[in-house]
């Protein structure tokens, strides 16, 4: 089960909106689907979707150090050499997206030639994950409205509420009008990517502690080292770290220094085998964890439920799931559907996806 090639194929599919948020902007899913090729005829396969404004990755450079690193060292390893990937893969910083992918990838090679699902070999807890719905930073009657369409037509009930505008209650007011018009048995959180003060944040927190929020993730900058212990040594929810904990050891320093009760774990930057160590991490250190979205596509959200629902602390809490129903299309020949507020694991071994020829050849950017 040798690897004998390596794709990165860059395609771009347009978003039916664009999504605002404190940190960025996306207007089209500018991503890579990452191809891993066996010399037994299995091909693993994930997405890698660039964030520049948070980690630096452009769809140019996802390609790039793809092609020209990551596929020259490890070409000719067997997929069961996770370990050695991983040492190679590492040691060129940065890049976790990409990184990511081709771990994911590797994954679902293993999982075919195994003749199981890739949930199973992670953990096998759950074939199904709670979906969570992202809404905000549009006028509040559009939030409502939207919000209220994605509960009746896909039975969502845990919405994340995008804040960090300026003034802050543009926010506060936004969140009390979700919780007016959906009721005390929905699930609301909220994320600010950065985008307020320390001080800010706890005023908008202490504004909104009537509204029983469930989480608050990344309403300051972790840089400001002081004023985020101080905001969060206050906070009486867990605090989230997100994209300031990237990696395992960023984990560590965040929990143990004060910066966080709380971790998100997104797989399109952290793949199977790192979140797994984040995961058991957490759970040692006694903390609850979160499956976040990079704006997946379908491709990574089936990556993202794939280990969500493998694990018992990752089913807890409902997953960030639902952002593909934005795009404008996708690459797989199913599509991914949410029902009854779920959504569920593939059937088949490896992923259980396949790419649709056709799309794929539309969308690519490399023709």
């Amino acid at each position: 089960m040798k690897i004998t090639k390596i794709e990165a194929v860059p395609f771009a599919i347009p978003f039916r909106k664009s999504l605002t948020f404190a940190s960025g902007e996306v207007h089209v899913a500018d991503h890579v689907l990452v191809r891993v090729h066996t010399d037994e005829g299995l091909i693993g396969t994930a997405e890698a979707p660039p964030r520049p404004y948070t980690y630096g990755e452009t769809q140019e450079s996802i390609v790039a150090v793809i092609g020209k690193v990551f596929a020259p060292q490890i070409t000719g390893l067997s997929a069961l050499e996770r370990e050695v990937i991983h040492a190679r893969l590492d040691r060129t910083v940065g890049n976790p997206t990409a990184k990511a992918a081709i771990d994911m990838a590797v994954w679902d090679v293993i999982g075919q030639a195994a003749g199981m699902p890739v949930t199973e070999l992670l953990g096998g807890w759950s074939d199904r994950m709670r979906v969570s719905h992202m809404v905000g930073f549009a006028p509040t009657e559009q939030m409502v409205t939207e919000a209220e369409r994605v509960r009746d037509t896909y039975g969502i009930t845990t919405f994340k509420v995008k804040v960090g505008r300026r003034p802050y209650r543009l926010d506060v007011e936004a969140c009390r009008a979700l919780r007016t018009a959906l009721g005390d048995d929905v699930e609301l959180y909220i994320d600010g990517n950065r985008g307020w003060s320390a001080s800010e944040s706890a005023r908008a927190l202490r504004e909104m502690d009537d509204l029983d929020l469930d989480l608050a993730e990344e309403l300051c900058p972790a840089d400001d080292v002081l004023g985020r212990r101080w905001l969060v040594s206050q906070t009486r929810i867990p605090f989230v770290a997100d994209e300031s904990a990237p990696t395992p050891a960023d984990v560590t320093r965040e929990l143990l220094g004060g910066g966080a009760t709380a971790i998100s774990i997104k797989t399109a930057r952290t793949g199977f085998t790192t979140s797994a160590r984040v995961l058991n991490q957490c759970e040692a250190m006694g903390v609850e964890v979160v499956i976040g979205n990079q704006i997946d596509g379908q491709i990574g959200t089936l990556c993202a439920v794939a280990f969500g629902a493998a694990h018992r602390a990752t089913t807890r809490r409902a997953g960030e799931l639902s952002n593909f129903l934005d795009m404008a299309d996708d690459l797989l020949t199913e599509p991914l559907v949410i029902e009854s507020g779920t959504l569920r694991v593939r059937e088949g071994t490896g992923l259980g996806l396949t790419i649709d020829s056709d799309k794929l050849a539309h969308f690519r950017l490399d023709r």
